[in-house]
């Protein structure tokens, strides 16, 4: 017998198509309820400002390195509030689809904003219209989702034009308490500390850098061909793209669109949660940001995405095991210093 080659195929099969995602904000399919005890937001959403590092003490007991130093890889989130608008009822249908099943309740008043997002808006919203139809059929409710715009004018990032997106509230199981809470968010603010803790482990959507129309070699690590051999019709190219009978394989390397794809870090933990930015910004800013004016978050390693682009943030859905620690980090230095350079 032949020796037996082993070829496996090159790039992930995971994360077909790769087509670039229909809109920038990342958004999640389904939100873990951690039942906290009390109506909450199961999310929040931020901006990416840049990355740094910083030296902080494993307190992971497994680890060879427990309570000693260690340098991490972090970054660097501006969290401004978020703006809750309304809050929209979901109910079951026979086929367990989650269908729209009472409309929504606006605030009276929305800020002015939100015209930059959507065209054309009611000059009034009858609230106690609207909510008196939620109360009548809260027996069907089965899930209430605020919907929240960003406050971009607070942060950094130079825009004013909101990203409008929703987040579930959860917490408990009685749906009257979460259709009062929700009502008394109306038109206010809810800070990240108001949903997240430091120490917690937190999922984190985003989009990834686009790279536009890039070949096979970069687009799935095919081999490149040999120089003197078969270089006829190019080298960095697939041999063949398979048969024509019965069909050609979508699985076929093919050129294409690289990258502003929707991917999700899970797991990655809040090493802090802070109200002042001024705290962790470099005296000249951020590259490509500026500086972080307010609330912020200081996140454990890489997530996707380039600076200015939002992220969403959940409720692992992955849970880690309990033997992992999730109390406070015990930060001993952060750097604020740009190495661009160095």
């Amino acid at each position: 017998m032949g020796l037996k080659i082993h070829r496996p195929k090159r790039g992930s099969m995971a994360y077909y198509p790769r087509k670039r995602a229909e809109s920038l904000v990342a958004k999640f399919r389904v939100w873990p309820d951690p039942h906290a005890g009390k109506p909450m937001l199961l999310g929040f959403a931020a901006y990416k400002a840049g990355m740094a590092h910083a030296v902080i003490i494993d307190d992971r007991p497994t680890s060879p390195f427990y309570s000693k130093e260690i340098i991490r890889p972090v970054t660097m989130l501006d969290a401004p509030p978020i703006k809750v608008l309304a809050f929209r009822t979901y109910y079951y249908d026979p086929w367990k689809n989650l269908k729209l099943s009472l409309g929504e309740v606006w605030s009276p008043e929305v800020p002015k904003d939100i015209l930059r997002k959507v065209v054309t808006l009611p000059e009034k919203f009858n609230k106690e219209e609207m909510m008196k139809k939620v109360l009548d059929n809260i027996d069907i409710i089965t899930e209430v989702r605020a919907i929240v715009s960003t406050q971009p004018r607070l942060s950094g990032i130079g825009k004013k034009t909101p990203e409008i997106l929703e987040i579930p509230i959860g917490g408990v199981d009685d749906m009257n308490q979460i259709v009062k809470y929700a009502d008394s968010l109306l038109g206010k603010e809810v800070n990240v500390n108001d949903v997240f803790s430091e120490g917690q482990y937190v999922d984190v959507a985003a989009i990834t850098k686009g790279k536009g129309l890039q070949g096979v070699v970069k687009r799935f690590n095919v081999k490149i061909l040999p120089k003197w051999h078969k270089h006829r019709k190019g080298y960095r190219r697939i041999g063949a793209i398979g048969p024509q009978n019965p069909a050609l394989a979508f699985t076929t390397p093919r050129p294409g669109q690289m990258g502003l794809h929707k991917r999700i870090e899970y797991n990655k933990r809040i090493l802090r949660i802070g109200l002042n930015g001024t705290e962790i910004t470099p005296k000249s800013g951020f590259p490509h940001y500026g500086a972080i004016k307010g609330p912020y978050i200081v996140l454990d390693g890489s997530i996707p995405g380039v600076t200015k682009r939002l992220v969403t943030l959940r409720f692992p859905v992955r849970p880690r095991p309990s033997t992992y620690p999730t109390g406070k980090v015990q930060i001993v230095w952060l750097s604020t210093q740009l190495l661009q350079g160095a």
